[in-house]
């Protein structure tokens, strides 16, 4: 048995839950690029700034699901450009104390809305 989580604070852009809550309570929240929810655009901004944008739509998420950031356990961070590595992990060092996610970085082609970095997580409910 699941359970959808679904917020008007983070986008969807196909046909899929911003996260699915299993009867174990991990939750699998679906990747997120830095879209503004208002507008379902992409943000302006360097890889800090969409990097930001990816984690401010996972809270939204979260705390859908009455979490934080304190309830994940591992993420998985697509760029298409590793070059942006050390500023992608700045951004992300801001949202996460010890101990850490355990977390994994692809380099890849492309990501929808031509994206630059896409962020997806998995949590447990305590």
């Amino acid at each position: 048995m699941r359970r959808a989580i679904t917020t008007e604070r983070a986008v969807a852009i196909g046909p899929y839950s911003h996260g699915v809550i299993a009867a174990s309570g991990a939750i699998y929240l679906s990747g997120q690029t830095p879209l503004d929810p208002a507008t379902g655009s992409l943000i302006e901004g360097d890889i800090q700034a969409q990097t930001t944008q990816c984690l401010d739509n996972l809270e939204a998420v979260l705390r859908q699901a009455g979490l934080s950031f304190d309830n994940v356990v591992k993420c998985n961070v697509f760029l298409t450009d590793m070059a942006n590595f050390a500023a992608m992990n700045e951004a992300y060092s801001r949202r996460f104390a010890a101990p850490y996610p355990a977390r994994t970085t692809i380099g890849v082609a492309s990501l929808p809305a031509n994206a630059a970095v896409e962020i997806e997580m998995i949590a447990q409910a305590q």
